[in-house]
């Protein structure tokens, strides 16, 4: 019999807060169109952002499900909620479809009606991923990837109709977020060795050396995306001013030391909590954001 402060922490650990900070994404078009100080634009990017951590511990559920019995075989997952044994899976299908009519109605009735298709779009995305897409090579980790770029198209949606949708905003965060994705991949094959097929697998396509090639691709064109932003004369005659280019260090600074940790330390399966604990990680992506908003505004 579980008590009932023990369900309650499980249900919590079950829909993953601290991975929720993935969800900021939805910010990144309040900050990039210099709205940040319109009350009723931050109100509408925050509400998109606890619908989108509301869709996502839907999805988070929902996966924890289907790869109940393959994260038996995984040395940290194995001591998630279901896996454990400590939320039965009853409980865990009541959670997901709660959290999935909750966020799916708020998504259409308290924002605009593009931002709920996005949100639809993202949560059914999710689900095939789930359920097929994280077993094909290279297509699972440009899945994650699509799915921060839904939800940056979400923050621009739920501004809307005076936000334009950036396509350098779209493509930044395509790259960025593959380039966690690959990253993930490989510190799971690195930490499970020969048993990376068993716990997931799409892993037993992969090898060190292929997932170190893509890592070399993704990290150069992430670096440069952000820089051709910067430096675009759309980027200047917008945002009236050519000074986001000295924030390029931080960017390279954040990526440089995510691959320290990854290389060096043997961390990167959790791309969130690594940004929790990591000091100068965290650092690095404060003074940036700092910095972008002293210079836009």
């Amino acid at each position: 019999m579980i008590g009932g402060a023990a369900m309650v922490k499980g249900i919590v650990e079950l829909v993953r807060p601290t991975q929720w900070t993935k969800n900021a994404v939805v910010f990144a078009a309040l900050i990039f169109s210099k709205n940040i100080f319109n009350w009723a634009y931050l109100v509408s990017a925050v509400l998109g952002f606890i619908v989108f951590c509301l869709l996502s511990g839907a999805v988070y559920t929902f996966n924890d499900i289907i790869d109940r019995d393959s994260d038996k075989a995984h040395p940290r997952k194995r001591h998630r909620p279901i896996p454990s044994g400590r939320i039965p899976l009853v409980v865990a299908f009541v959670v997901f479809i709660i959290l999935t009519l909750v966020s799916l109605s708020a998504s259409f009735l308290v924002l605009p009606p593009a931002f709920g298709l996005v949100a639809v779009i993202y949560f059914v995305l999710n689900i095939s991923y789930s359920l097929v897409l994280k077993k094909v090579i290279i297509l699972d980790v440009i899945t994650i990837s699509i799915s921060f770029v839904l939800r940056a198209i979400a923050g621009v949606e739920a501004l809307v109709p005076t936000v334009e949708l950036s396509t350098w905003l779209l493509v930044c965060t395509f790259f960025l977020s593959l380039f966690l994705a690959i990253a993930k991949r490989r510190h799971e094959l690195v930490l499970l060795e020969g048993k990376a097929g068993r716990h997931r697998k799409a892993l037993k396509e992969y090898s060190t050396q292929f997932i170190d090639g893509m890592i070399a691709v993704v990290t150069a064109s992430t670096v440069m995306s952000y820089t051709l932003y910067t430096i675009s004369e759309r980027t200047i005659e917008k945002m009236a001013t050519a000074n986001l280019v000295y924030t390029i260090p931080f960017v390279v600074f954040g990526i440089f030391r995510y691959l320290y940790l990854l290389y060096v330390r043997q961390e990167g399966g959790a791309p969130s909590r690594i940004l929790l604990k990591d000091k100068p990680l965290m650092a690095a992506i404060v003074l940036w954001i700092l910095a972008v908003i002293w210079i836009l505004y």
